[in-house]
């Protein structure tokens, strides 16, 4: 699908939104892009950068009109602020998406305060995350090959949700189309869970009063392993309790696991460690293997 934006308006200039915009401007495929931040500094280097072209340090008229696309990139706690403020300004044909990880949230802020504007709002969630932030961190070719998720509604327009889907692939991504509950279910598992383990074993260190000698020592697998702790704390626990759900019950089952391999270590068993981690080590092959 061959396309070409008069103007996207960026709501929160950073890597996943400046990426996106970089790639498409490249490609000659929107004229302008309009920055929203409430960071001036960010807004600046975002311009000198020239990922945006226009800044503001609010949501206002002159910021949202004419726009084909509003792109709301900002943590997922702030989506329903924002569709309020953006209510009474879009223009009919405005196409309306977001790229968080909570999907159920996403359409429930579409539907609470855009619901006139409902059928053009596209929950849309790239899978291209990284630990860095801020329009600094927007770069070329961060969508190439990743996926990207859509989640259509019971209204969804279908030529506003085909602009999204040629949007993102324009820029390399491969798009599904998956329903929320779906995709929240899954994103707990592979990408919110993991954050969590993260965050939770750099905080059980940092109580241990030999924690500063551990970190002298640590090598490639602590970096490895904790790489993602080093992720924006807010944004992080906003997505934490908008999933909290099927997180409550990935937490129950990894601390069933965390017993059986406690279990097995107080008895010796060694096949018992054996067999998990060797069941562990091949899923995790396979994987990585079919990517």
């Amino acid at each position: 699908m061959s396309f070409s934006l008069s103007q996207i308006t960026l709501i929160g200039v950073g890597l996943i939104g400046g990426s996106l915009v970089l790639d498409l401007k490249r490609q000659q495929r929107v004229r302008t892009v309009v920055g929203i931040d409430i960071h001036a500094d960010n807004l600046a280097r975002a311009l000198e950068r020239q990922v945006i072209d226009r800044a503001f340090a609010r949501i206002e008229a002159a910021a949202v009109r004419g726009a084909d696309l509003v792109l709301v990139a900002t943590p997922v706690a702030t989506l329903p602020a924002i569709c309020r403020e953006l209510a009474p300004l879009l223009d009919a044909h405005t196409v309306v998406s977001d790229v968080g990880s909570t999907k159920r949230s996403a359409l429930a802020a579409f539907r609470r305060h855009l619901p006139a504007h409902l059928p053009r709002c596209v929950a849309a969630h790239p899978i291209a995350g990284s630990d860095r932030s801020g329009a600094a961190a927007a770069r070329f070719g961060l969508f190439k090959g990743k996926k990207l998720v859509i989640c259509p509604h019971e209204t969804q327009d279908e030529s506003s949700l085909k602009t999204v889907e040629a949007l993102w692939q324009a820029v390399g991504a491969e798009t599904h189309r998956m329903d929320a509950a779906g995709h929240d279910a899954v994103f707990a598992a592979v990408s919110h869970l993991p954050h969590l383990l993260a965050f939770s074993y750099v905080q059980q260190l940092l109580g241990d009063p030999r924690c500063a000698e551990y970190f002298r020592f640590a090598g490639s697998g602590f970096r490895d392993f904790t790489r993602i702790a080093a992720s924006h704390p807010q944004m992080w626990a906003d997505i934490a309790l908008e999933n909290r759900e099927p997180l409550l019950a990935l937490i129950d089952s990894q601390q069933q696991e965390l017993a059986a391999l406690r279990q097995a270590l107080a008895a010796s068993d060694g096949d018992a460690l054996y067999r998990r981690f060797a069941a562990a080590a091949a899923a995790r092959r396979r994987w990585e293997e079919e990517e």
